[in-house]
């Protein structure tokens, strides 16, 4: 096996035992004599210390750690740490009962849980950032080696060694000619790799970009690749890429395929969204009334007119529906028309501190509860712009196949605000179709928290 593939495994067996230096840390910690646990006997604490490594080296088992991988999102890793304590608390607390040690002292291991959770989290944003800074120095790199001269395999070097902190290191590319702008090393002609290939020193990975009219240098190349033990990806020609993501579906036993599956096309991924929505929704509207008095009397002093601002919005299957805001700017005619931008003379000092901070959107929360929103999803856009950007974006409609949303991805993905160029539009649309294409609850959750951090660092295409 390759050294940086022992290296990873060694950085994964590290991190699972500083998680277990630091749930017996929490657990001694719990037991000393102003510890929650102090009126344990010896025997109960130890078969507690047993139980509860027990606990997480099953939970460890089930959910391995996946914070040495070189491509892994910071919400990926934190659902893995929630499954883990969750599952470790749960765990625990079943097998402490069944041997009688817990009989109304279940607050006990929940405290625990979520100490060990929060000390998880700042666990593992060190250590990300040790790994990191170790890749970023030359260490636990991994070589990757190019075959081709395609467009699509420059988007891949481009994801590859575009962040220096995934360790990816590039060795070179074989391609029938070099490229005009030489920054990439040219190591020859694919026919010069195949012929002098036991004198060639592989990377770890290579990546093939070719016509499948190939077929016969392609396999040539996957055969070298199994040989010398090197991971082979290939990556289809923008010429035979038709730009489309399909999907495989079933009719009987006839393999078919769509441009656009949702999960949310699923019943019970469709129920969850509806639940988080309610629960979210009754939280928010609960802060809306507490607000409500001191946001109308501030309304009224700055600018006259209708605590609401009521609009039609395109919603799910393209329909029309009401959409319900604080109203931020001063009554104007062209409220349906433009969009509001930096310095709108519209806006009046508090609705433009309701704007960066979203609390001109909280009774959008009424929206979600009768159903014609959800919490996260696409924005809903005004009419006017509903037809004229569907005119001159190809697949801007397909954003109304979910509800949209109080908040989305492309929101807290930078394409917030004003769309003063049509690509800032096609961004957005982008964002939203990958949203629909790749929901689940912890990406919901996910954006709810990046939105609600605007409350104490506003976004600065926010106006």
């Amino acid at each position: 096996m390759r050294r940086n593939d022992r290296t990873n495994r060694l950085i994964k067996w590290m991190v699972i035992a500083s998680d277990f230096f630091l749930l017996n840390a929490i657990l001694y910690a719990f037991s000393k004599e102003d510890g929650a646990l102090k009126t344990w006997e010896w025997s109960q604490l130890r078969t507690f210390f047993i139980v509860s490594n027990m606990a997480l080296l099953v939970s460890e088992w089930i959910f391995p750690t996946i914070i040495h991988e070189r491509i892994v999102s910071a919400g990926d890793v934190l659902r893995k740490i929630v499954v883990v304590t969750m599952s470790q608390t749960a765990m625990a607390y079943v097998a402490m009962r069944h041997l009688m040690y817990l009989k109304a002292s279940g607050m006990v291991l929940l405290e625990i849980g979520t100490v060990l959770f929060v000390s998880l989290v700042v666990l593992r944003l060190i250590e990300r950032s040790l790994i990191k800074r170790m890749r970023r120095l030359g260490y636990n790199t991994r070589t990757v080696v190019f075959v081709g001269s395609d467009t699509e395999i420059r988007k891949v070097y481009k994801q590859l060694l575009g962040d220096p902190t995934t360790g990816y290191r590039m060795q070179g590319y074989y391609a029938e000619e070099e490229l005009p702008d030489g920054r990439i090393p040219w190591l020859g002609k694919v026919e010069d790799l195949l012929k002098d290939s036991e004198q060639v020193a592989l990377a770890d990975e290579m990546y093939v970009c070719m016509s499948r009219m190939e077929g016969k240098t392609i396999r040539a190349l996957s055969d070298l690749c199994d040989r010398e033990v090197t991971k082979f990806y290939y990556v289809p020609i923008s010429v035979e890429s038709i730009g489309l993501n399909f999907k495989r579906e079933y009719i009987n036993d006839i393999e078919i395929f769509t441009t656009h599956e949702s999960p949310l096309e699923n019943s019970v991924n469709k129920a969850v969204k509806r639940v988080f929505d309610i629960v979210v929704s009754v939280i928010a509207l609960a802060v809306t009334a507490l607000l409500f008095p001191v946001i109308y009397v501030i309304i009224k002093i700055q600018s006259p007119g209708p605590l609401f601002f009521k609009q039609l919005r395109t919603g799910l299957d393209g329909k029309n529906f009401t959409c319900y805001k604080f109203r931020s700017m001063h009554v104007n005619k062209d409220a349906d028309r433009l969009q509001a931008t930096k310095d709108d003379p519209r806006k009046y000092p508090f609705g433009n501190f309701m704007r960066k901070t979203n609390i001109d959107e909280l009774p959008q929360f009424w929206n979600v509860m009768m159903g014609s929103m959800s919490v996260v999803g696409p924005r809903p856009h005004m009419l006017a712009h509903t037809e004229m950007y569907s005119k001159q974006i190809a697949k801007y409609m397909v954003r109304h196949f979910v509800k949209p949303g109080i908040t989305g991805w492309a929101q807290v993905t930078g394409y917030r605000g004003e769309t003063k160029e049509l690509w800032q539009m096609e961004e957005r649309v982008k964002r939203d179709i990958w949203y629909m294409e790749h929901w689940t609850l912890w990406l919901d959750i996910r954006i709810v928290w990046l939105t609600f951090k605007t409350l104490f660092i506003p976004d600065k295409n926010a106006y």
